[in-house]
């Protein structure tokens, strides 16, 4: 049995995790060699493949990143690469194949497993907006990391009496920015589930410091939209999946803010280091977790699935079930603006 191994879209702490326990669980339990695909569907395009053996996964459990390294290539947008993708598979003789990504990566994996293609994939994005699982790998990194930038941008806050903003990523999920609102203490969160009007966030900041409180955070998704607004993209360009580059809601907020209130704002953005750096404990576990049963469900004939947290235990979810959005529920978002 030959298993090919493959990481798509964005880079995601935990990864490395996840790799290696795939090739413990692959090579020592069942005796199967395992492929590493190189730059995600990109290498099953230009048959970029590399055999994975227990020395391959020596010493990567704590590093972020991917060995693999990652891409966003789509190989549906071009019915070419989508025909050699399906020639690689065969000439690299992959008898299975496990696909580490967010719903674009498995989306791919899903139409690949109509075709006959025999397929399992694991659940990776920062965003938590996959639906079928509790929680995705990397996200509790990522809260980790926005949550600490709240607090250290509090103490500035306070300092210079200001109001800062952090913008963390979010395209249409918000759970990044709940998360670390909520931990940090965010006088304000602004996600895409939930479009506000620019007069609400400058009333609620006028009134906080109405009551005698000189600083105010808000926590702020890339993705959100402010009243029936689009959401503020930092160019038009689009990737292969066509998502255009989101950023810039957290400046364009500053500059309203202070001129619509005459309080001194700053923004910041956060972006690509809630992606980087090494993964949290919990991360390297679940990573891990999710890495044995993905080869557990080869090891069945149990294609077409995604492996998933429910209840703490990991189980199989169908792939087109899988990909479904999980957005921050109105429970989850009235129960932060109490805190407010």
């Amino acid at each position: 049995m030959k298993i090919g191994v493959l990481t798509g879209g964005g880079g995601c702490p935990g990864l490395n995790a996840v790799i290696r326990a795939i090739i413990r669980k692959a090579t020592i339990t069942y005796k199967y060699e395992v492929l590493g695909i190189m730059r995600g569907w990109r290498g099953l395009i230009d048959g970029e493949v590399k055999p994975l053996d227990i020395n391959s996964a020596y010493g990567i459990l704590h590093q972020g990143g991917t060995i693999l390294r990652t891409s966003r290539t789509n190989p549906y947008k071009n019915p070419e690469d989508a025909k050699k993708v399906l020639e690689n598979i065969k000439k690299y003789g992959i008898d299975a194949l496990v696909a580490i990504g967010g719903d674009d990566t498995l989306g791919v994996a899903y139409k690949l497993s109509k075709e006959g293609v025999k397929v399992v994939g694991i659940p990776k994005t920062i965003d938590n907006d996959l639906s079928g699982t509790e929680v995705t790998f990397g996200f509790d990194t990522a809260i980790s990391i926005a949550a600490e930038a709240v607090d250290r941008a509090t103490t500035t806050a306070e300092s210079h009496d200001r109001v800062i903003i952090v913008e963390v990523m979010g395209r249409h999920a918000g759970w990044i920015a709940l998360y670390a609102g909520i931990a940090g203490g965010a006088e304000m969160i602004l996600i895409p589930e939930r479009p506000v009007k620019l007069d609400e966030v400058c009333n609620l900041v006028k009134a906080r410091h109405a009551r005698g409180r000189d600083y105010s955070i808000i926590v702020v998704a890339e993705g959100a939209q402010l009243g029936e607004g689009e959401m503020i993209t930092s160019t038009e360009e689009k990737d292969a999946f066509g998502h255009v580059r989101l950023g810039g809601i957290g400046k364009f907020l500053e500059k309203e803010i202070e001129k619509r209130t005459g309080l001194e704002t700053r923004s910041m953005v956060l972006g690509h280091l809630q992606r980087g750096g090494n993964p949290t404990a919990f991360d390297r576990v679940l990573g891990t977790r999710l890495g044995v049963a993905a080869v557990e469900l080869i090891a069945k004939g149990e294609f077409g699935n995604m492996v998933a947290l429910q209840y703490n235990k990991i189980v199989p979810v169908a792939l087109g079930e899988a990909i479904e959005q999980k957005l921050v529920t109105d429970e989850w978002y009235e129960m932060a603006q109490v805190l407010f």
